[in-house]
């Protein structure tokens, strides 16, 4: 197995190495640079803007209840087995990521399973978590495993937000579609469906396992051990806060349409990619169990394309360059992580174009000597 290098802890600079010493051709390489940083996501700076004119959902449905921040430049970098080859842009620029917080709840997941919190992902969530949210006959079914998958159905409104806002969305066409049409609602674990309502109701429910702010489990657990830097944040809505314990704490959100979400850099999200890479590990140290990313990254029955909130390649449908076993957290707005675990290559890019992203991966693998 290749040795992965680890960087040191933040601020320290990420140890780079030239391009021809990690195996890439150095003007393959930098013309992949050339066509990412040239290629800037459609959206203004003024993400509020953007949000309350309707990009997500028409009015009443596009109220934004949480902070929401004007997105900075486009930047990223890339990593092969864990040293820095290329950057672009100013990578400890703190912003948005949308989705991409998916993925980092899929992470708390994991820990809850490995701490005993949750006892088994074919549990009913309703036997320990008894908060009323799933107490109907539609909700009661509902797995942890459903609600890792997005094939849960939960119905009902959590923090003014309907899960009906997202039904029927397609993300191919995210902006422009139409969505949160009235359709039957289909038992838990038969039906594939993208929504943000039902994805936050995961993070409610893996606070009241917890008991403490998701935010603290994440820095305790996950970015300290990875030496990440205590530039990031993550944020919920006004409306989320929650009494547990005689304590009041704000759920967080696993997305941005409505504000909130985690706000981060791109050389802490290349860390979190890196242990991805490691299968958990970092370094000498289990963050995840090896099991845990294994599942995570199991392709769902229902959408080959998904595993336990991470995007997977498996069909080679969404980014037909990369791999079939790569992995990506995607965020809107033009924002992922990309994990190549065949290559040793890890890396992150801010707000580039969603239109460009499979022409910049075929760039960087066609430089691999």
């Amino acid at each position: 197995m290749t040795s992965i290098a680890l960087p040191p802890p933040s601020p320290a600079a990420w140890p780079a190495q030239p391009a021809d010493a990690l195996g890439f051709d150095a003007a393959k390489l930098g013309a992949a640079v050339d066509f990412a940083a040239s290629r800037e996501t459609p959206w203004p700076n003024d993400i509020a803007a953007h949000i309350a004119g309707g990009f997500f959902e028409a009015p009443p449905d596009n109220e934004i209840l949480g902070t929401v921040s004007p997105r900075g430049a486009p930047n990223g970098l890339i990593t092969r087995n864990g040293v820095l080859v290329a950057s672009w842009g100013d990578t400890r620029q703190v912003d948005m990521t949308f989705s991409v917080a998916k993925s980092y709840l899929s992470l708390l997941a994991g820990i809850a399973h490995a701490d005993g919190l949750i006892r088994g992902l074919d549990e009913p969530i309703g036997e320990t978590v008894r908060d009323g949210g799933f107490d109907s006959a539609q909700n009661a079914p509902i797995t942890w495993r459903h609600i890792l998958t997005n094939t849960s159905e939960w119905e009902g409104t959590l923090f003014g937000k309907s899960e009906m806002i997202d039904r029927g969305r397609d993300l191919t066409v995210e902006g422009q579609g139409k969505k949160g049409q009235p359709r039957p609602m289909r038992k838990a674990g038969t039906h594939w469906e993208y929504n943000d309502v039902r994805v936050n109701r995961l993070a409610l429910s893996l606070l009241r396992r917890f008991g403490q702010p998701l935010p603290e489990v994440f820095a305790e657990r996950i970015m300290r051990p990875l030496g990440a830097s205590a530039d990031w944040r993550w944020e919920g809505y006004r409306t989320s806060w929650v009494e547990i314990g005689g304590r009041l704490i704000q759920s967080v959100s696993g997305g941005g349409h409505w504000g909130g979400g985690c706000f981060i850099h791109a050389e802490d999200q290349a860390r979190i990619g890196l242990m991805m890479l490691q299968k958990g590990a970092w370094g000498g140290t289990r963050i995840l169990p090896e099991r845990w990313i294994a599942e995570s990254t199991t392709p769902c029955a229902l959408n080959p394309s998904y595993g336990f909130l991470w995007w997977l390649n498996s069909t080679r449908a969404r980014v037909p360059s990369a791999a079939a076993d790569a992995v990506f957290a995607f965020g809107a707005g033009g924002n992922a992580t990309w994990i190549d675990p065949g290559t040793g290559i890890v890396a992150v890019w801010r707000w580039m174009d969603p239109a460009a992203v499979d022409g910049f991966v075929g760039q960087v693998l066609a430089a691999l000597r």
